[in-house]
């Protein structure tokens, strides 16, 4: 559908620049291009007046301060996440939440399926539990978005968003995960620059990764050896400790109805045939640590499964939090990795397992060539990776060194990997608003754009996150919707964004066209474009506007993606805690190109198209 054009947009502009190995102690870019690269890399683009702070500051300073988050103020941020009110509730309290929901949920059930009509006071509470809830996915949503554009800690932002995608979970897995992410963002948050294990750790501690990856339901098969019940004195092997009890007698102990019932016998079945999951055992290799190469095999998937038997989750009405089975862990002796595991010892099993992953060198590398290709290139050297795993291995998993190894090296600094990187959709959505100045936005509408460009918030189905690399969000519908929300966020639809808010730009507004280009040039596109972006900024005559304008419209075909989608729809666009009025924002296909910041396409003129045209533009889908 683009044609010649649409094959420029893609290359050069769009190519992935290959990281070629550069003599140590030097920097190939020019002064100028290093500070632009430490924005764009290890923060999300910069806001007005950042570039002449980093050159004051220096290069390397200002590295070594973003390195250090707990050095740097971040007041308003935090004033501004006050607005948020279920952000920073306890886990426990929200779980209370999530359990008194399925309570007026099985209540209203129970009237329909008896053929009365469903007490008043039931049904609100129901209606008030899912209101809750989509209150809370819209803050999660919002608070990661508000965090990338307005906080000063821009490198932890980024590597928070790194290992969120690194260790993904899923909003839409089930009812109770939305009820498990605010904890689990600050949990990624609080050790993203520490040591690997710590955070490997508390991953594997986490409820929301439990359930996700349904280690929260597994258990040691029934012929094998498991632990007593808590309480229950003594660390004697006791066979068939997960037998199901008699469902009959506790049907009667609490008097349950027909349906209770049947629903209880039901689940006592299910857990009856419960035994090992092993979708945990094997993402925690290869995905989270070792990596597909690196050197396991089925069996030692198997032997991780068997010794993390155990690690579930709280029900939601007493915590919701962690906890220890004993009666579901699998007891016996493993071999993983060629260690033994001794039998009879419990949780310590699976720390011994985190433990180990945790400092192989196979771990080292991926996480590593990982790291290196969010903050290189799509493809780093082999040179560079390979220092950053033996800094790894030499710091025992600093997450902080292997960092500052990658940033401050040649590689890094090589003119090659200078804008070789093609932004994300929630990278160009907060660049967008970085660059206008924009305030954080604490309404749902932002997070919405993120998920209209192809990105949903916690929105991956599946456990291997969203690409880093760019030939994965570059197709000819991402170009048309790129273009579409540049023209939108020009429009001012996109909360806290104006342009005006571009310092010097009232006053260009009968200055010559020439001159008009190079502001906006300078201002949004770090003063370098093709000859193809400027002719369109200079006649105004974008030969894919009127495309991006009609593919904004068009139905979408829903995909996996979309599935977070069905909270962010129904997320109200009013502040989640304030007075103005509330609208229900749309749903999937064409409603959903007719959310309130990207359709329909904006007609603009004069610099509000310049400024449209330079967000959409292949210079700025870069950093």
């Amino acid at each position: 559908m683009c044609g010649v054009l649409g094959a420029l947009l893609l290359a050069p502009a769009f190519a992935t620049a290959q990281s070629s190995a550069t003599p140590q102690g030097l920097r190939e870019q020019t002064a100028d291009q290093q500070v632009l690269q430490v924005l764009n890399r290890l923060a999300f683009g910069p806001r007005p007046g950042d570039v002449l702070k980093v050159r004051t500051m220096g290069v390397d300073a200002w590295i070594d301060q973003q390195l250090h988050p707990e050095r740097i103020n971040d007041d308003a941020m935090d004033q501004m996440l006050s607005r948020y009110p279920l952000l920073e509730e306890d886990q426990s309290a929200l779980a209370s939440q999530f359990a008194q929901a399925q309570r007026e949920s099985r209540l209203v059930k129970r009237d329909t399926a008896a053929g009365k009509p469903g007490d008043t006071a039931d049904m609100q509470g129901l209606k008030d539990a899912r209101r809750s809830r989509t209150q809370l996915v819209g803050e999660i949503e919002s608070a990661r978005v508000a965090r990338a554009v307005g906080s000063n800690r821009q490198l932890l932002e980024v590597m928070t968003d790194f290992w969120e995608n690194h260790f993904n979970v899923f909003v839409g897995k089930g009812p109770v995960e939305a009820y498990y992410l605010a904890d689990y963002d600050r949990t990624i948050r609080d050790h993203a620059l520490g040591k690997f294990r710590d955070l490997l750790g508390a991953v594997a501690h986490s409820p929301a990764m439990l359930v996700y990856l349904d280690n929260a339901q597994s258990r040691a098969n029934p012929d094998e050896p498991t632990l007593p019940a808590a309480g229950r004195g003594g660390m004697v092997i006791a066979r068939g400790a997960n037998r199901v009890p008699d469902i009959e007698t506790i049907i009667v102990r609490r008097n349950l109805d027909p349906q209770q019932a049947q629903q209880l016998r039901q689940r006592a079945a299910a857990a009856k045939h419960a035994g090992l999951n092993e979708n945990y055992g094997r993402e925690l290799m290869e995905l989270h640590t070792l990596g597909v190469d690196g050197g396991y095999t089925q069996t030692d998937v198997i032997e991780a499964a068997r010794a993390l038997t155990g690690w579930s989750v709280k029900p939601p009405a007493q915590g919701g939090g962690y906890i220890f089975r004993p009666e579901w862990h699998d007891a016996g002796a493993k071999t993983f990795l060629g260690h033994k595991l001794a039998p009879g010892r419990g949780e310590q099993d699976g720390e011994d397992v985190l433990d180990i992953i945790a400092r192989s060198p196979a771990t080292a590398h991926f996480l590593s060539q990982e790291l290196a290709r969010r903050l290189v290139s799509d493809s780093p050297s082999t040179a560079l990776v390979d220092r950053a795993a033996q800094t790894y291995l030499k710091t025992d998993g600093d997450i902080r060194a292997v960092v500052r190894t990658i940033v401050t090296s040649p590689e890094f600094f090589s003119s090659r990997v200078y804008h070789s990187k093609v932004k994300s959709p929630f990278e160009v959505v907060v660049s967008a608003a970085r660059a206008l100045g924009a305030e954080p936005d604490s309404t749902a509408r932002t997070a919405l754009a993120v998920a209209y460009l192809g990105e949903p918030v916690f929105g991956h189905r599946d456990p291997n996150g969203w690409p880093e690399t760019g030939d994965a969000w570059m197709n000819t519908g991402a170009i048309l919707n790129r273009i579409n929300f540049g023209l939108a966020v020009a429009a001012n639809r996109l909360p806290g964004a104006n342009m005006h808010q571009l310092p010097g730009i009232d006053s260009l507004e009968n200055a010559p066209r020439a001159r008009q280009v190079d502001a906006i040039v300078s201002a949004l596109l770090e003063g370098a474009v093709s000859p193809q972006t400027r002719k369109i900024l200079m006649t105004g005559d974008h030969p894919l506007a009127e495309s991006a304008a009609q593919h904004a419209v068009e139905t979408r075909t829903p995909t996996d993606s979309d599935v977070a989608m069905t909270d962010m729809a129904t997320i109200r666009t009013a502040r989640v805690k304030g007075t103005a009025k509330q609208q229900g924002v749309p749903g999937f296909g064409r409603a959903l190109a007719r959310n309130p910041i990207i359709g329909p396409a904006p007609q603009l003129a004069g610099l509000a198209q310049m400024v449209g045209f330079a967000l959409g533009s292949p210079e700025f889908q870069r950093r």
